[in-house]
C-alpha cells in the first residue's frame, strides 16, 4: 500500500480500496464538473438525484430487490430501523 494505511478488520467500517479513495479525493472539490462537493449540493438538485438513482439501481441489482418494493435512504442505522417498524 502506497499510503502506509492500517488494515482495518473491525465489524463496523472497513478499509476501502485505494483507487476508490483516490476517486473520492479527486471529486471532493468538484463532483463530476458540478462545481461543488456532494456534501454541498441540494438533495433536490439534478446531480444529486442522479447519484440517488444510480445508488438505488445498484442496490436493487446487488440485492435482487423487485420493482414493487420501495428503497428508502434514511439516516440512523439499525436504531432508527427498529423505531420505524411501528411507523
Amino acid at each position: 500500500m502506497k499510503y502506509g494505511r492500517t488494515y482495518n478488520f473491525s465489524a463496523g467500517p472497513a478499509m476501502m480500496p485505494e483507487p476508490v479513495l483516490e476517486e473520492i479525493a479527486a471529486e471532493m472539490m468538484n463532483y463530476r464538473g458540478s462545481g461543488m462537493c456532494v456534501m454541498e449540493m441540494s438533495h433536490r438538485s439534478k446531480v444529486f438525484q442522479q447519484i440517488r438513482d444510480e445508488a438505488e439501481a445498484d442496490l436493487r441489482k446487488l440485492m435482487g430487490i423487485p420493482d414493487n418494493y420501495k428503497v428508502l435512504f434514511i439516516q440512523g442505522g439499525g436504531t432508527v430501523q427498529f423505531a420505524m417498524v411501528a411507523m
